[in-house]
């Protein structure tokens, strides 16, 4: 007889958590399962920790700015003594997470999951019978399908690095390789990064361009509309050759380490959908409706990384919201909607870029009658005080309604500038009322009335 469930979560993270914990506080009979660390991507291998190597990074680029400007010395990363701080925040997050899901009375259970029919799930030997199933399983680094593909490390090695390489490429010029190659240089490796096609789309192309240029004026080496066709190991070292473009124009670039940043897809395979009579979209999310349940079993709902309904974007904020909208609609019957205005979105380089709403582009092409301030700041007291030599913002603004409608900073506090200007975008806040705020001052967001 297999064992009956009122709700089982395939994933930990910030997508699955609500819905089990919400369902459980109501009387449910929930499991959670993972065949990875409990906890999720952000804290254990994503956001997070990112966010802790980042941060050193800053304080010593910051140091090196303001050299003859008051500070004197020389600052570096101690990349060992960074790791261990690192997992100090991450190395208790599986037992956290895992405990505080079993004192709320959850059962939790590890392994892979894969569905054996529409409402019953196979797991570490056992077969589980469900009246309802939510994936929140999250992305994984997206196959390069290049040979030796084997040899080039996923961002959650290289946060696990105890020594840092010498000489790193980076395959991919979007969000991780950027971070990372921004990271990795300030801790004195050599970095390039290989990109094909437009980097950072969804960012303001001007304010791209003024990263990718401060970003080799510092001394990364960019280069777009580079294809990676192998990777190969020298024999008797530790050196790779990185393989770009085919035929006459095909040459070679030596590393110490190849890392993957070439984009992430849906985990979605992994559960064995057909079995489980659930539909993939072309590009391997879940095929879900509205109220994020599945077009093809309603037993399911899926949120997070493994969805991409439109409006919404591979972020654990978003997924932690698609996470609530599920757990609604599995209480309250399909009532609830996600609402995907004014998320924002971060680039954790040095400087940061920043950016919610529509692109300049993304408006015109919308047909909508904007007008757009632009302007670069680094003469702006913001940018002086620490000698940032980079920055720039756009701001668009509906003519009609006098209501912002798209943001976009780079450097100048720009990761917490754009929150405010994701409130006015959300909350529909007229631009003439952003103006009338008295800022504390001098502050970053001190000069949101200068942008508009």
């Amino acid at each position: 007889m297999a064992d009956e469930f009122d709700l089982l979560v395939i994933g930990s993270g910030a997508a699955g958590s609500a819905p089990a914990y919400n369902c459980r506080a109501a009387g449910w009979r929930v499991a959670v399962i993972d065949d990875q660390p409990f906890g999720g991507t952000c804290g254990n291998r994503g956001c997070d920790p990112k966010k802790v190597l980042v941060g050193a990074a800053e304080v010593v680029a910051w140091h090196r700015r303001m050299r003859g400007s008051g500070v004197a010395g020389d600052a570096s990363i101690d990349w060992p003594a960074l790791m261990r701080f690192k997992r100090t925040f991450t190395d208790p997050v599986p037992s956290d997470r895992e405990a505080r899901f079993r004192k709320a009375g959850i059962e939790t259970l590890h392994g892979e999951a894969k569905f054996t029919a529409d409402d019953r799930i196979a797991i570490a030997g056992r077969e589980l019978t469900t009246r309802h199933v939510v994936i929140a399983t999250g992305a994984s680094p997206r196959p390069l399908g290049i040979p030796g593909e084997a040899h080039v490390i996923t961002s959650t090695e290289f946060m696990e690095l105890d020594e840092l390489p010498h000489r790193i490429v980076f395959v991919g010029a979007g969000y991780i390789s950027l971070e990372f190659a921004h990271l990795a240089h300030h801790a004195g490796a050599q970095v390039i990064v290989l990109g094909r096609g437009t980097p950072l789309p969804s960012f303001d192309e001007a304010l791209v361009d003024r990263l990718l240029q401060h970003s080799r004026a510092i001394g990364i080496d960019v280069r777009l509309d580079h294809s990676v066709t192998a990777v190969e190991h020298v024999p008797g070292s530790g050196v790779f050759r990185v393989c770009v473009g085919h035929g006459s124009s095909m040459h070679e670039i030596e590393a110490d380490l190849v890392v993957h940043g070439a984009g992430r897809v849906p985990n979605s395979a992994r559960v064995d959908p057909t079995a489980g009579r659930v539909e993939l979209e072309h590009h391997g999310s879940i095929r879900v409706n509205e109220f994020l349940q599945s077009t093809s079993n309603p037993r399911v709902y899926a949120a997070g990384d493994v969805v991409s309904p439109p409006g919404s974007i591979p972020l654990t904020p978003v997924a932690g919201h698609e996470g609530s909208v599920v757990s609604a609609n599995l209480l309250n019957g399909n009532s609830s909607r996600p609402d995907y205005r004014g998320t924002a979105s971060v680039v954790f380089t040095i400087p940061t870029l920043s950016g919610v709403g529509l692109t300049e582009k993304a408006a015109r092409a919308k047909g909508m009658r904007v007008r757009v301030a632009t302007g670069d700041t680094t003469q702006w007291f913001t940018n002086r005080r620490v000698r940032e030599r980079v920055g720039a913002f756009k701001t668009i603004i509906d003519e009609g309604t006098d209501r912002l409608v798209g943001a976009h900073i780079l450097g100048g506090h720009g990761e917490e500038v754009i929150n405010l200007f994701a409130m006015a975008i959300r909350f529909e806040l007229p631009v003439a009322e952003l103006k009338k705020m008295i800022y504390a001052y001098p502050t970053g967001s001190s000069n949101v009335q200068y942008m508009l």
